[in-house]
């Protein structure tokens, strides 16, 4: 056990800049998955066959391909068409697009939960369908929304471990790098366990307060 600490103050400066990168990957790629997956909730809700065919065509082809190709089809094959874009960027974008798919679920699953008598006496006091989103509907469907989009925040931050597969030096990156430089594998995968367990804590409480605060209507 004294091995074990000794060892922990060597290894924990390294992966600490691990756990940096991996806050802001999750950050960027929570931003990215947030806007996008309003965007495809709205299509859907919309009403308007074509954007609902192009939202619901989106969402269901990504999230039939696995997360690992999607990063490495951005980060590989795009370059072959000009677009080049740094580690950070393809990881941030790749988990973006695959988390909003999951986020315009919880979207549309709050939207639809309006009740829609609500909807027609907006329309029927000439409400335009932008003031009818911004007044009416979005206030309400955030009540519905926060509990799971608490618990994807969640799973996104685990997630950002997957683009170690792509050269993002994240904090399973950086466990990979010590582990094979030192042979210490029990005390690095532990301490790597110990840091994503510290990052996912505060999520969990928060989403767990989420649940109890707006989680029944």
């Amino acid at each position: 056990m004294g091995a074990f600490w000794q060892n922990s103050g060597q290894y924990l400066p390294i992966l600490m800049e691990g756990v940096a990168i991996t806050v802001m990957l999750t950050l960027a790629a929570l931003v990215i998955s947030t806007a996008l997956g309003l965007v495809w909730a709205l299509m859907r809700y919309s009403g308007i066959w074509p954007l609902v065919l192009i939202s619901k065509t989106v969402v269901n082809t990504v999230r039939g391909i696995p997360i690992l190709v999607q990063l490495f089809y951005i980060y590989f094959v795009l370059p072959e068409f000009g677009i080049d874009l740094s580690a950070f960027q393809a990881g941030a974008i790749g988990l973006g697009i695959a988390y909003s798919c999951y986020m315009a679920e919880n979207f549309r699953a709050g939207l639809e939960a309006i009740d829609k008598g609500q909807i027609e006496a907006a329309h029927s006091i000439g409400m335009k369908w932008s003031l009818m989103m911004r007044r009416v509907v979005l206030p309400q469907a955030l009540r519905t929304v926060l509990p799971p989009y608490g618990n994807t925040m969640i799973m996104l931050l685990k997630d950002t471990s997957q683009a170690s597969v792509i050269t993002v030096a994240e904090l399973t990156m950086k466990g990979k790098l010590v582990a094979s430089a030192t042979f210490d594998n029990m005390t690095v995968y532990t301490l790597v366990a110990l840091l994503y367990l510290a990052l996912s804590v505060p999520l969990i409480v928060l989403a767990s307060y989420l649940e109890r605060r707006f989680g029944t209507r």
